[in-house]
Order: C-alpha cells, then structure tokens, then sequence
C-alpha cells in the first residue's frame, strides 16, 4: 500500500489481513528523532494492526524533528514552549481523524505509542480527546496538565487505558515525574498498569515484551 500525502509525514506497516474494522496504532517519536526511530517496533507487534509511525512537525538542525521546542535559558534553565505542545497536540488529533479515513481504519479502536515527548503528546492527545483513542502505551514520559484542554476533567474515560513504562535511571525525565501518572489517572476513573525498569532513557527488551503483552491482552 502507498503511504499517502497527509497532514504529517508519516510511515506505515499495513495490517497482513485488513478489514472494515482494522485497528491501528500511531508511533509518537521523541525530541530529535523521526518516524523511523520507533518503527523498528513494528515488525514485533500484532500483524492484525496497521501501524502508523508519524514524523513530528517541526524540524530541526542539523537533523531531527521535535513536537514542540525545548529551550534552554541562562535565567529561566531548561523550559518547554507549550503553545507549540498544545499545537501539536490538536495535529495529531486531527490526523488521527484524517488518516483513519484515508486508509479505512478503525476510528474506535486507535491505539498511541508514544517515547519521551512523544509520550507527554500521548497524554495530551488522549486527555484531551478521550473519544479519539483507545489505548496508549506511554513509554519514558510524564502527563504536562499545562497542555491538557480547559476542563478535560469532565471528559469521558471510560474506554481509555494506559500501559507506562520508565526507567528507573532515567537521565532525562526523571523518574519522579512519571511515578505521579497512575495517581493522577486513578483520580480520573482511568484503567492503568505502571511498571519500571532498571534502564535509562530507553525501551529495555523486557519492557517492549511487557509493553506488547499489554497490547495483546488489551486489544
């Protein structure tokens, strides 16, 4: 199948036995990686989902792309623009729509995959739009309230489920920040399994079979 011209750049591995009722999982890279960083995933997960991996919007020197600009102040330190985050936020909501229609995928049962600040959109995107995702499986990130839509507390979650993984030595996120997501979730009424991993900023091969037992129990 020909990767189509959308909104975003993007990859796919189409499903070995499509349907009108085929799932699909969207890959959300971290800062200053691309689509085809976590697409190396693909070959490993169900057969039956067609995957999508996206390329983030903004591009950067001399290579890479990023869903939103870190920047790094003499007086303020390190800060992330979160305009640009609530921007790419409604992208991949809106690509969500868009690409379920172009390749006839299951608008009801959409999964996202997202690493590092990929994750922080996976959070967004599915807080913020419940109704859009099904699952998401948050690797190496943590939930930004900043970025969430007005109000997301009265939103839906009932069809909403969260696999988190991070790691224990992670030196970019600590782990701190994404030990707070299953309380926060839990205060929502939203299904969710977390679990760390003697690593770093990384997907040890014992947490992508976790991550993909999840993915097969939760389908």
């Amino acid at each position: 199948m020909q990767v189509k011209e959308l909104s975003l750049q993007h990859i796919i591995k189409p499903a070995i036995k499509p349907s009108k009722k085929t799932p699909v999982l969207f890959m959300l890279h971290g800062y200053g990686s691309n689509e085809e960083d976590l697409f190396s995933f693909a070959a490993e997960l169900p057969d039956d989902v067609f995957i999508i991996s996206v390329r983030a919007p903004y591009a950067m020197q001399p290579y890479g792309n990023a869903w939103y600009a870190i920047n790094f102040d003499a007086e303020k330190g390190k800060w992330s623009d979160d305009e640009q985050a609530k921007e790419s936020r409604d992208k991949i909501s809106d690509f969500i729509t868009e690409a379920c229609d172009a390749y006839n995928l299951d608008s009801e049962n959409v999964t996202l995959l997202g690493f590092s600040q990929g994750t922080i959109l996976s959070y967004a995107v599915s807080l913020s739009y419940p109704e859009k995702v099904k699952r998401v499986i948050a690797l190496s990130g943590y939930i930004n309230e900043n970025i969430l839509v007005n109000s997301y507390q009265n939103n839906d979650f009932k069809n909403l489920s969260f696999y988190i993984s991070h790691g224990s030595v992670d030196q970019v996120i600590p782990i701190d920040w994404a030990a707070k997501a299953p309380k926060f979730l839990k205060e929502l009424n939203i299904k969710n399994t977390y679990e760390e991993f003697p690593i770093g900023h990384g997907v040890s091969p014992q947490n992508f079979y976790s991550l993909k037992k999840w993915l097969e129990t939760n389908s």
